[in-house]
């Protein structure tokens, strides 16, 4: 079978970088592109981080593009208090060679998605949905081209990690998660009752730092950083590694197990604002428009992980 093409929307974020790597390390994936967002951190730097995880990797192939610098309705949320003032600290990085392209990201996305035949690309957003929603309201005749998006965001079960009903990537930007997840593209939904259950533990650290070649350096370091503010936020023994969900999902599906459920984005409510209204119960006669996902196989996706970071300079 031919690589399945995708294009991933980031806001890299140590998580965000290591999906990066676990993507261009898989040759069943074919990155087009990669589309940074303001999140984590601002634009400036998350449109740095990404063409710094690229050259990790050694794909200095893959073009990165800048999108929006801002939610669509409300001032940006950063969050430097998990990931540090340059998005990547735990580990020192040069400053990357490979220049950023000077299309603008959500030209790219829709370019991207007339040219290559329907349903054959699909869309990775590791970020606040700013640059879809965008590209989605500027071109509404993409939608029906998009294979799938697959995404990290939202919570059920685990509520919220930025506010007690809101996910991060969902509360940055609940306006565009809304216009997303009412687009009627197929979405699976990558929440934190998934990634909460995908910790990295101390012996799943070493044995990336184990590995002997430059990535499993740089990995394990950013990871050291980012999980002092987890582990002592949730007393737990090691920190949710969200966003290499997503790359996972499109490798090994069978690690996932989620249901296909009705899913809205609360936007009014200043008490549960950006809450992932899931109907996971089916109490409403509301349409299911996601998969959304609540358990994981941790051991294996760890194990393939970490098998894929070992092919990596």
């Amino acid at each position: 079978m031919s690589p399945r093409k995708i294009i991933i929307d980031t806001d890299p974020g140590q998580d965000d970088a290591v999906a990066i790597l676990l993507a261009l390390a898989s040759p069943e994936l074919e990155v087009l592109g990669i589309t940074a967002v303001a999140g984590n951190i601002p634009l400036a730097l998350t449109s740095l981080n990404a063409r710094k995880a690229v050259e990790v990797a050694g794909r200095t192939d893959i073009p990165v593009f800048a999108g929006c610098e801002k939610p669509l309705a409300h001032s940006l949320t950063t969050a430097e208090h998990v990931h540090g003032q340059t998005g990547l600290d735990g580990y020192d990085l040069p400053q990357p060679t490979l220049p950023l392209q000077e299309q603008h990201a959500v030209d790219f996305i829709i370019e991207t998605l007339r040219a290559e035949p329907p349903g054959t690309v699909t869309l990775c957003p590791l970020a606040p949905l700013t640059n879809i929603a965008t590209a989605l309201q500027k071109a509404p005749d993409i939608a029906p081209k998009i294979a799938e998006i697959v995404l990290m965001g939202g919570a059920y079960f685990e509520v919220g990690n930025y506010t007690p009903a809101a996910e991060f990537n969902i509360y940055v930007d609940p306006e565009a998660a809304d216009i997303v997840f009412k687009s009627g593209v197929p979405l699976t939904v990558m929440s934190l009752d998934v990634t909460h259950k995908m910790l990295v533990t101390r012996p799943r650290v070493e044995a990336i730092r184990a590995l002997g070649n430059r990535t499993g350096e740089v990995v394990a370091g950013w990871i050291g950083f980012f999980e002092r503010f987890d582990t002592a936020k949730y007393g737990s023994e090691g920190a949710p590694l969200h966003d290499p969900s997503t790359i996972a999902y499109l490798l090994d599906p069978t690690l996932f197990t989620g249901r296909h459920i009705n899913v809205e984005i609360e936007v009014a409510s200043p008490l549960t604002r950006g809450m992932t209204v899931a109907d996971w119960w089916g109490v409403t006669d509301r349409a299911p428009n996601a998969i959304f996902m609540g358990t994981v196989d941790a051991p294996g996706f760890f194990k393939l992980l970490t098998e894929r970071l070992a092919a990596l300079p």
